[in-house]
């Protein structure tokens, strides 16, 4: 059976190159970066070689990255971090309503301890007006965390304005950038942001590896004590491997970065307009400030496990919402805060690409699923008139 993997904002398969770095220091290179013999001070310098490779990605000092266990942990330690060094400063946080939901629910977190949070609306097409940014900002706002592309709908959002403003106030920023570091160019300079948020699995590094970059000179309270690892501000004994494993994946990245957008851009443009086939699907995102790979729809009548059940059983496999998410069997909060309807926003589908996707996975998604859209219709009591009317969304 043809396998077609379209997926990539879930995970990405590790590169055969990432891995070849990894080895070595599962097996002869074992030893501890903090030990003082040979062994650990040589773990220690392939951590800092690595720590260079990944603040290179995002035009950042070396010294400015914190390695953490995954993009969760740094948006968490972001949130909290801030929040709680700058308390004296004020209470109010600002968030999007597109975030994931280790921003979210780190901010209902903070919610519970004493601190005030807006969050703000998100257009049609997933994007949070900077104006509104503007408008939210208080006397009391300390931070603001607004995502830099949606894994759901593969809006890319308007950082650099709102940074910009931000600035002009004095209020931090933090972005994250799981979806998009080693994806698209970043550039934390040019950005403005304070904080950003990476993680190595979603450009063919491993799991278990991620960074946050935190501006020279910020302050930021450690979410994990113990002991003096990452300057003292993650305890943790460091994962070497995975480490070494983000740094090569990164140089990779830099070095691809053109082409991978170029191929999965390409894919990306082939499958939208092959969807247009399909009658009341729906593209969701902004249709061109959008991730080069992502393709997002809501099917009208028909569930969105239903379609990827269906989907797998011919090989093809595919998102519905994002990854956190697409298990709860409800709405997505972002496809609702962007007016889309209840009931159309559980039809939703996602296809990401990346650099092994072909033309010929296309060709094979764009014939099997209109029958798997077709089959389930057949069977749905929506189709046949119960459910809600023509929603009224963009139609691609």
């Amino acid at each position: 059976m043809k396998i077609c993997y379209f997926d990539h904002v879930a995970t990405n398969p590790l590169y055969p190159d990432v891995f070849e770095a990894m080895v070595p220091y599962f097996k002869d290179e074992f030893g501890n970066p903090l030990s003082i013999y040979e062994l650990g001070t040589r773990a220690k310098d392939a951590i800092e070689k690595s720590r260079e490779k990944v603040a290179s990605l995002i035009n950042a000092k070396a010294r400015e990255i914190i390695f953490t266990s995954s993009g969760a942990e740094a948006n968490n330690f972001a949130m909290r971090g801030i929040a709680l060094a700058r308390q004296n400063e004020g209470n109010h946080i600002i968030v999007s309503r597109a975030e994931h939901h280790s921003i979210l629910n780190s901010a209902r977190f903070l919610e519970k301890n004493g601190f005030v949070v807006t969050y703000l609306p998100i257009d049609k097409y997933g994007i949070v007006d900077p104006e509104r940014v503007k408008k939210s900002i208080t006397k009391e706002t300390t931070l603001i965390s607004v995502i830099h592309g949606s894994s759901e709908v593969g809006t890319i959002e308007p950082i650099r304005e709102i940074a910009q403003i931000a600035k002009e106030r004095e209020v931090i920023v933090h972005t994250d950038a799981v979806a998009t570091a080693g994806n698209i160019p970043l550039n934390v300079k040019e950005l403005g942001v304070d904080l950003l948020s990476m993680t190595a699995h979603q450009f063919y590094g491993p799991k278990g590896a991620a960074a946050l970059y935190v501006r020279e000179g910020l302050r930021i309270v450690p979410l994990i004590y113990g002991g003096i690892q990452e300057g003292g501000r993650r305890a943790e004994t460091e994962n070497v491997p995975a480490i070494i494993g983000m740094g090569k994946a990164a140089e990779l990245a830099k070095a691809e970065m053109s082409f991978r957008m170029e191929h999965s851009g390409r894919l990306r443009d082939r499958m939208i307009e092959g969807m247009k086939r399909i009658d009341n699907v729906y593209l969701t995102g902004h249709p061109a400030e959008r991730l080069p790979g992502h393709a997002s729809f809501c099917v009208e009548y028909i569930e969105g496990e239903s379609m990827l059940l269906l989907l797998a059983a011919k090989g093809i496999y595919a998102a519905s919402g994002s990854a956190c998410t697409s298990k709860a069997l409800k709405a997505s909060p972002v496809l609702l805060a962007m007016g889309i309807p209840a009931a159309l926003a559980q039809g939703s589908i996602v296809f990401s690409l990346g650099r092994e996707n072909t033309d010929d996975d296309i060709d094979y998604l764009l014939e099997e699923f209109p029958q798997v859209v077709q089959r389930l219709r057949e069977m749905s009591p929506y189709a046949k008139g119960w459910g809600d009317k023509k929603a009224e969304v963009e139609c691609v």
